[in-house]
């Protein structure tokens, strides 16, 4: 009987990484839509057992798309604070821009589309569960108390700004208002700026410490 796994001198994690790029690369420039494993598998040049063998099923294979796409924003979010001046309202504006790309929407509609499977309680879904709200909070948290917010404060306002952003991307999805979602992303910087800087009236920021470098994410190559 052929074996079912990679070749022995492709080491597993490797070729599960480049797969799992070329099916992004793939859905990035065609859609998500109905698109078949088997699809999926010809399109990319490689087979149907290889995707299952990696991935389980195509339910697997598109969480997984989900969670590396996360952490390419996570990545992306991480570099951007490398910016020495940006303040986090700024910060939060680049990475508005960066979340609203259109070529985005299809990914973004897939994260939520899962998420919400996650909580009805769908076995195949429930990984994107582990870390989708945690992975978020610390590096936010960490940059809002390097702005001057207390660490309660800084997490709680780190929550507000994720639960707000994810909003707003829902709501881009569902009615194409990208000028109003703009113009409310704006007004909850604003006020956010705002109270930070009362905060900076009231206690007084020490120097922010350069960032440590971002965490490569485990999917390269994704643009």
């Amino acid at each position: 009987m052929p074996s079912q796994g990679p070749p022995s001198d492709s080491p597993p994690d490797s070729a599960r990484q480049r797969l799992l790029v070329d099916v992004i690369a793939h859905l990035t420039a065609h859609g998500i839509g109905d698109v078949s494993l088997r699809q999926l598998a010809t399109a990319i040049g490689t087979s149907h057992r290889m995707l299952i063998y990696h991935f389980g099923s195509r339910d697997g294979l598109l969480v997984e798309v989900v969670r590396a796409m996360e952490e390419q924003q996570r990545a992306a979010f991480a570099e951007m604070r490398r910016v020495p001046a940006t303040s986090a309202a700024e910060l939060g504006r680049r990475m508005w821009r960066q979340l609203r790309q259109p070529e985005l929407a299809p990914f973004e509609r897939l994260f939520f589309e899962i998420y919400t499977q996650a909580l009805q309680g769908r076995a195949y879904a429930q990984p994107l569960l582990d870390g989708v709200v945690d992975d978020w909070l610390g590096p936010m948290t960490d940059f809002l108390t390097q702005d001057g917010l207390e660490p309660a404060a800084a997490r709680a306002q780190a929550r507000l700004s994720l639960a707000a952003t994810r909003g707003l991307l829902l709501d881009l999805l569902a009615t194409g208002d990208q000028e109003g979602v703009d113009q409310a992303m704006e007004h909850m910087l604003t006020l956010f700026s705002h109270i930070t800087r009362i905060t900076h009236i009231t206690h007084p920021a020490t120097p922010r410490e350069p960032p440590a470098p971002p965490v490569s994410p485990h999917v390269d190559g994704v643009s």
